[in-house]
């Protein structure tokens, strides 16, 4: 199981990014969470395989239509903790 730290810079508040990415997340079959951060932006940790995480990372830059993402800043490492589920943290 691999781990996804993600920083996701842009028009991301406000635009339905956090409903978009648990979603999209639930639909590739990864897990974790996604926030709203003070200084505008959206931090999200999720589980899965490489491709999974592969694939969301490359749907994170898509977004909801609303949306425009300008920076992505992601690190991985392995995790023996799976998450239950990927929920929308406040």
């Amino acid at each position: 199981m691999r781990e996804m730290a993600a920083i996701v810079r842009g028009r991301v508040q406000g635009v339905w990014f956090r409903g978009w990415t648990r979603e999209t997340a639930r639909a590739i079959g990864a897990t974790g969470w996604v926030r709203n951060l003070p200084d505008g932006t959206v931090e999200i940790l999720a589980h899965g395989t490489d491709a999974q995480l592969d694939q969301l990372e490359a749907a994170l830059w898509q977004g909801p239509p609303l949306a425009r993402v300008t920076a992505i800043e992601s690190r991985r490492a392995d995790t023996d903790a799976p998450l239950p589920d990927f929920s929308v943290r406040r």
